[in-house]
Parts: structure tokens; C-alpha cells; sequence
């Protein structure tokens, strides 16, 4: 077998160790409870809660290792907001017509509204500045 053989087999096995590994941590993640000042939405106050100002909604699952590491950053923001925007949560597999709607196809994805029109979209785990600099653009 020759070094360059030797070498790929070797880097494979420590790759595939190394995304089980990652694989193992994420599904260990716990399911933290939602801020109160996060509004709990649903197919039916969808349209309802996103027609005046700015709200930021996240469209995730409780299945979902990235969502679940998501929510102690948008437990955060919701604080930091001060009233200037608000932070919306849309459980997806409970609400399938409104994430249909969105045509989300990935979660979690995050979708900023301003008076009930689309203005941005973000697809995977994002840090509280980058929403927050987000936000205060819109």
C-alpha cells in the first residue's frame, strides 16, 4: 500500500470520527424555553402578528439540533430589542400552511418582516450581532 493510500484511508477515518463526534454533541442539545417577550406563532395569527413593524421569525422544529442552539441567541435578542422589533417563533411541523407559504425548505430559517412584507431572509445558525445589525438596518 503506498503512503498516499495510507495517508486518504487514515484522513477519512478521522473525518468521519470527527462529524460523528459533532453529529453526537448536537443531538445533545437541550430544548430551551422561549423567552416571554417571544411571540408564539401559528398558522392561524400568522398574517395578524407580522402586519405592523418589524418582526423576526423563526421557522424551526423541535427535532432540529441547529433550532435547538438557536434559541438561547434569540431568547437574547428579544431582550436586547427594547420594542424596536419583535422575535416570532413558528414551529413548522405544527404549522405546515404558513411554512408552505415561505416555501422553507431548510430550518432554521429566519425571516424578517416589516409591516407584514418580506425583507430579509437567513437560512442556519446566525449570531445575536448579525440579527441584531439585521434588524436595526430593515
Amino acid at each position: 500500500m503506498s503512503k498516499t493510500l495510507l495517508f486518504i484511508i487514515v484522513f477519512v477515518v478521522l473525518l468521519v470520527f470527527y462529524i460523528l463526534l459533532s453529529l453526537r454533541r448536537m443531538k445533545n442539545i437541550p430544548l430551551v424555553p422561549s423567552n416571554e417577550k417571544i411571540k408564539i406563532l401559528d398558522d392561524r395569527n400568522f398574517k395578524h402578528q407580522i402586519k405592523n413593524g418589524k418582526i423576526l421569525v423563526d421557522f424551526w422544529a423541535a427535532w432540529c439540533a441547529p433550532c435547538r442552539a438557536m434559541a438561547p441567541v434569540l431568547n437574547e435578542l428579544a431582550d436586547t430589542l427594547d420594542g424596536t422589533a419583535v422575535i416570532g417563533k413558528l414551529d413548522v411541523d405544527k404549522n405546515r400552511d404558513t411554512a408552505a407559504a415561505f416555501k422553507i425548505r431548510g430550518i432554521p430559517t429566519m425571516i424578517l418582516f416589516k409591516n407584514g412584507r418580506e425583507v430579509e431572509r437567513f437560512v442556519g445558525v446566525k449570531s445575536k450581532d448579525f440579527l441584531l445589525k439585521k434588524i436595526r438596518e430593515a
